[in-house]
């Protein structure tokens, strides 16, 4: 009889320490699970990040644009924007969505349509017309002649 009890004691042991790795398991699967979760929500709160930057880039430039171009003398002047690192140039086409991103893909926003800028000259050498954008930064020089047509040229 003495070895019977001591054999019960051992099963309820074996028993607990399977209920034990269980839970234990469980718990490994609920951390993985809310890492996981906790990765996908920064990711997704990035690319929000991303996608205001380069919807401000955009405003910001064509709001330098308009002004320049609304004005009543010639103009030169040098602007800094901001942009995602994923960006490696801005290139202006000769078409109807007239700045692109590249590399193509980098961002949701592939294109865009500038307002009031002189694509003949721009595009007249080379087209498109890349500018390279470095460390984030994309340094742009926008003109405006009164031999011209009144538009802005964009100069690198």
């Amino acid at each position: 009889m003495i070895k019977s009890s001591s054999r019960l004691g051992q099963m309820k042991g074996a028993v607990g320490q399977i209920q034990m790795s269980f839970g234990m398991i469980f718990s490994i699967i609920l951390i993985i699970f809310f890492l996981a979760f906790a990765f996908y929500a920064i990711r997704i709160f990035l690319n929000t990040q991303n996608e205001a930057q380069i919807g401000k880039f955009i405003n910001d430039l064509q709001t330098d644009i308009d002004r320049i171009w609304g004005g009543s003398v010639e103009s030169s002047e040098e602007q800094e924007y901001f942009l995602p690192k994923k960006i490696s140039s801005v290139c202006f086409v000769d078409g109807e969505e007239n700045m692109i991103f590249y590399p193509i893909g980098s961002s949701s926003i592939e294109s865009a349509k500038i307002n009031n800028i002189d694509l003949y000259s721009i595009t007249q050498n080379e087209n498109p017309f890349c500018i390279e954008v470095i460390k984030g930064k994309l340094r742009l020089t926008l003109v405006k002649e009164f031999g011209g047509n009144g538009l802005v040229s964009i100069m690198g």
